[in-house]
């Protein structure tokens, strides 16, 4: 799952984008504070700059009262928001969202075999994940047989590209794994993959036949039963598509891996 780094580091970005807006507001300002008293239940503005009683500022003039105001506001942002970008970055120096599994992955092998961890590891949830077995779906009698390097049949050439790939690779996935979307039924999809980063099964579909009307209407339909579901291209699921003159791009396979499977290893 996405632990305490990623979220400090998304924060970390969010405060720093702050700050860089505040400071923008500080780049022409006028000169002192802003002092305000009230006079017949009416605010009175007046211009500190030498002194704490500083200069009336005439009614008509609109415009100083709120850049006075908001100068002092984007100053204290940035004074509370460099305070904890400080602190964050304290906390990343030392910290590690596996810092409790390295404990018992950096023991020699001897002793691990003795101790058992607290929390299981990664590699422990991963192989448990993997070894669960399950009903895939049938292929009808007459298709052709493609075998993939592991020796695992496959429906499509494409499918052994991607299937190859990731066991090349040393990324763990169960082919055609049912999967229930609720308002569509049981759908098969080509890859499934536990991730690290989400704490959950994320999804690789192929759709090989989009200039195929028939075909590319089904996977649409597909893919919006997905999202119905709360799984989402660019989040838990991964599209690839190809045409009979557009076929699978090896850089995009890599590209999509890399992005979304750095954590499933």
């Amino acid at each position: 799952m996405q632990g305490l780094r990623h979220m400090l580091l998304q924060e970390q970005k969010h405060l720093q984008e702050i700050a860089d807006k505040a400071r923008t507001g500080l780049t022409t300002v006028p000169e002192g504070n802003l002092r305000i008293s009230k006079d017949k239940n009416k605010p009175r503005y007046y211009q500190c700059i030498d002194d704490n009683n500083g200069i009336y500022i005439p009614r008509s003039n609109k415009e100083l009262p709120k850049l006075l105001a908001q100068k002092t506001y984007n100053r204290i942002v940035v004074k509370k928001v460099e305070a904890r970008l400080k602190q964050i970055e304290k906390i990343l120096q030392d910290y590690t969202d596996d810092e409790i599994e390295r404990i018992y992955t950096s023991m020699h092998k001897e002793r691990q075999f003795l101790v058992t961890p607290i929390e299981a590891t990664w590699n422990q949830l991963l192989m448990e994940w993997y070894k669960e077995e399950y009903q895939g779906k049938e292929f009808k009698e007459g298709m052709p047989v493609i075998l993939t390097e592991k020796g695992e049949r496959v429906r499509s050439k494409s499918e052994k590209i991607l299937a190859d790939y990731f066991y090349r690779k040393n990324i763990l996935y169960k082919y055609e794994k049912p999967l229930y979307l609720k308002g569509y039924g049981t759908v098969y999809p080509d890859f499934t993959f536990l991730s690290r980063k989400a704490g959950e099964e994320i999804y690789w579909e192929h759709e090989g036949m989009m200039d195929k009307q028939e075909y590319a209407r089904t996977a649409v339909r597909k893919i919006e039963s997905y999202q119905i579901n709360n799984i989402y291209p660019g989040d838990r699921l991964i599209l690839t598509f190809e045409t009979e003159h557009s076929i699978l791009n090896s850089k995009i396979i890599e590209s999509l891996a890399d992005r979304y499977l750095s954590r499933v290893i």
